[in-house]
């Protein structure tokens, strides 16, 4: 009757056999994983290159030279060409982890939820969430760790980013130059801030006021800013120091696809497995992604140093 407590579990007939079908399926888990297109890694942005492992782990060259080991001379009519070699980079290997863990659903959760299915997709954003957090981490401390190259806001007689008059812009522009004046084939096509940054960038005046007037997809509209001065903008909570770089040569990730049974593997390079717990009457959602980092090109990105953010 209205108003009895406690009030009656919602009932649903048939939404427990419809869950644990789907649970049951990999190939449903992987179309609903590839439905998750706001859950995205910094880490394949950043390093967008993919190397092959072979026994869990990577073996790479670091900072391979862009020029051969002499000089190129003229040539004379009928003469041979002048030999040269393709100097090596230094040798590195790296180790591949499996980053993974696992989240209970149980069977009340699902039949308790009206849409039971929202249920279920809470708790594989939770896990694919999890996942992505963990090895961005683990990425960006590999690139902080790599790169060497820093650009001092400050100290190039910019002025920093949260004080009055900002040279946002101008402060870009040379860390981006930082980067080609190597004269090593680098070409920045990359600028990688923080929430906070991207926010103190998207409102500076000198970089509004550059942008089409007459247009609906300005910052004012839309909220974001996709590229400037060149550089397509990556933004994640992951991000500390804002940095210019070439993403097809800083490196990339080296991922380990184990053909294991009963996972389902996306786009998202995370792999998720159902398990179904009959003692307990749950499912377990376990996900991993068997994954290393690899800086390359540690030349090939700046940091911005002394911006204020």
């Amino acid at each position: 009757m209205p108003g009895s407590y406690p009030a009656a579990p919602p009932s649903l007939s048939g939404d427990l056999e419809t869950i644990s079908r789907f649970l049951a399926n990999p190939s449903a888990i992987q179309r609903r994983l590839r439905t998750f297109r706001d859950l995205r890694f910094v880490s394949d942005r950043l390093l967008t290159q993919r190397f092959r492992t072979s026994g869990g782990a990577v073996l790479y060259e670091m900072s391979e030279p862009f020029v051969t080991d002499r000089a190129v001379t003229a040539v004379g009519a009928g003469s041979e060409y002048p030999s040269a070699n393709l100097p090596t980079g230094t040798a590195a290997i790296a180790s591949v982890s499996k980053w993974g863990q696992k989240v209970p659903i149980t069977d009340e959760e699902i039949t308790r939820n009206v849409y039971g299915g929202a249920a279920v997709d809470r708790n594989l954003r939770k896990v694919v969430n999890s996942i992505i957090k963990q090895v961005d981490a683990v990425t960006m401390s590999a690139i902080a760790s790599a790169v060497t190259n820093t650009f001092d806001v400050t100290a190039n007689s910019g002025v920093a980013w949260t004080a009055a008059s900002p040279t946002i812009l101008r402060d870009i522009l040379e860390a981006k130059a930082v980067v080609v004046n190597q004269n090593l084939g680098y070409m920045p096509d990359t600028l990688a801030l923080n929430d906070t940054a991207y926010a103190i960038v998207m409102s500076d005046e000198k970089i509004t006021n550059a942008l089409r007037r007459e247009a609906v997809d300005t910052p004012v509209y839309t909220g974001e800013i996709e590229r400037i001065a060149g550089l397509t903008i990556v933004v994640s909570p992951a991000i500390t120091t804002p940095m210019v770089l070439d993403s097809t040569q800083l490196g990339g990730m080296a991922d380990e696809q184990a053909d294991a049974p009963g996972y389902a593997v996306s786009d998202l390079s995370v792999q998720v497995k159902s398990i179904r717990v009959d003692s307990a009457d749950k499912w377990d959602l376990q996900g991993r992604r068997l994954t290393v980092p690899v800086v390359q090109e540690p030349g090939a990105a700046v940091e911005l140093t002394n911006t204020g953010v």
